[in-house]
């Protein structure tokens, strides 16, 4: 797999674990909200805690070498040496661009709820940090326990803030389903993580292997490659979501909270895995079904534009059209080709910055109006026209118009798709018409027309701080339409790595 000589390790010129400060900061703020008793304080210390994230991050990115397709910051430390399980981080060219990104979005979820969080706001600034810690830890794993255990961690602040700070009759109900299914894909996930380390063991010392880069170097025989791969593809599918495994995402975007649904569409936590373990892992299975994994791809998209055709809830609609935008990037990870693969990183980074960011424009909307049912809308670009006019930059991002950063991954997805399953691609040429149709007519309905409301005649349009916030995502969005080199020039190296290890 990915071979020795071309792993990196450049702690010695940083002088300090960078990847470990990044995510010891988050739960350090956190204890320090507790300490406090002035719950004011406790929006600013979350501010500046994922502020520092974000720069520590920026450092990572402005120091990481995009010549070499090998592994970066590489920190190891022994941590469970009865298991020889060790404490080991690190970046490369696929998970790097994730770290700032995830930053980005956290920051803006704690300025949208800057006034809107009124209960308990210490536990909620403490669950969104800790959510924060454990989401970049999934990005930095090279040990399948640790990434394990941050994959799992994970579910715990998203079930309070879904409980607590929910706004729908059934948030409790929500909460209880995401976490029950979120455990359930756990179980294939540790499992075939456990076969892989006692594989290895058979074949070394007898010590079981959790390191993920002695992992790729020692490829799995190809009798067992296809119960990894299946088990992996079955934990991943159900945080991707792949459908149809997918019933949660709905549920959670109606009943919980904004900034819950806008980390569960902005950050696909499955298709990441997928990238990072089920095909490196399990190559020559991978490629043995890559039939499935594009019948999968474009069920989902098909799937999720249909049904969002039918929504008249915007919250709802997005929870579909996300499922359908993950389709396709399971579509340019099927197809095997540094330009799909890169496509679909690329749209991965995408959803953080348009999927994240309309969910929260959909939160300042939900606060104002006290709903996102259509039949309760209309009109709302009268009173509304920044908000309105947002909402539309970011829905044409969605729908990949040129001079976006949708254009350039969708693109890149659907020529490499086309050249690899033509059927397919096809297809897929479908579902981005239809999602045009969706999202026209639905804003049509919702944002233009008369005003019937009397709370929508009153409402206000974006104070400063939601006009700059929705201007920093809106910058990024034409930035990496106009200028995508700026993502491909770093996913590059990681992407060719990954495609030559198919075909070794």
């Amino acid at each position: 797999m990915i071979s020795e000589t071309t792993i990196t390790n450049t702690d010695s010129t940083i002088g300090f674990p960078v990847l470990s400060l990044l995510l010891m900061v988050l739960p350090i703020a956190s204890i320090i909200i507790l300490l406090t008793a002035d719950q004011l304080k406790a929006r600013w210390i979350a501010l500046i805690a994922s502020t520092s994230s974000l720069i520590l991050s920026l450092f990572v990115i402005f120091q990481f070498d995009q010549t070499t397709s090998g592994f970066q910051f590489i920190e190891r430390f022994s941590w469970i040496p009865s298991l020889n399980i060790d404490y080991i981080v690190g970046i490369d060219g696929i998970s790097v661009l994730f770290l700032p990104l995830t930053c980005l979005l956290f920051i803006g979820i704690i300025l949208s709820s800057w006034n809107s969080i009124r209960s308990m706001p210490r536990l909620y600034f403490i669950l969104l940090l800790l959510l924060q810690a454990a989401t970049l830890g999934i990005f930095i794993s090279l040990n399948t326990i640790l990434f394990f255990l941050f994959w799992e961690m994970t579910l715990i602040p998203i079930y309070f803030l879904i409980i607590y700070w929910g706004i729908g009759p059934n948030r409790r109900y929500a909460a209880v389903k995401y976490t029950m299914v979120m455990m359930a894909g756990g179980v294939p996930l540790l499992f075939g993580f456990i076969l892989a380390a006692f594989d290895h063991a058979q074949l070394t010392s007898g010590e079981l292997v959790f390191d993920y880069i002695t992992l790729l170097n020692n490829p799995l025989p190809a009798e067992l490659q296809t119960t990894i791969f299946f088990l992996l593809l079955l934990g991943f599918a159900f945080k991707a979501p792949i459908f149809p495994l997918h019933t949660w995402l709905p549920a959670i975007a109606m009943e919980g909270p904004a900034s819950i649904a806008a980390i569960m569409t902005g950050l696909k936590l499955g298709a990441y895995g997928l990238i990072r373990f089920t095909v490196p892992l399990a190559p020559d299975a991978a490629q043995n079904y890559h039939w499935l994994l594009a019948g999968l791809g474009i069920t989902g998209v098909l799937y999720g534009a249909i049904l969002a055709i039918s929504q008249t809830n915007l919250r709802k609609m997005l929870a579909f059209s996300s499922v359908s935008h993950v389709g396709l990037v399971i579509l340019g990870i099927a197809s095997f080709s540094t330009q799909g693969l890169q496509g679909a990183l690329f749209q991965l980074f995408n959803f953080t910055i348009v999927a994240g960011g309309i969910f929260i424009l959909i939160g300042f909307l939900h606060h104002r109006t006290g709903s996102t049912e259509v039949v309760s809308l209309g009109g709302v670009a009268k009173t509304m026209p920044l908000l309105a006019s947002f909402f539309f930059i970011f829905g044409l991002a969605g729908m990949g118009v040129p001079g976006t950063n949708g254009f350039i991954a969708e693109n890149l997805i659907l020529i490499s798709v086309l050249e690899s399953h033509t059927g397919a691609g096809i297809a897929a040429l479908v579902g981005i018409v239809l999602a045009a149709a969706y999202f026209l007519t639905i804003y049509q309905r919702a944002f233009l027309g008369p005003v019937h409301n009397d709370v929508i005649a009153t409402a206000m349009d974006l104070r400063t701080r939601e006009l700059l916030l929705s201007v920093s995502f809106c910058v990024l969005i034409i930035i990496f339409g106009i200028f995508p080199d700026v993502i491909l020039d770093i996913t590059k190296g990681a992407s060719e790595s990954w495609i030559g290890a198919l075909k070794r």
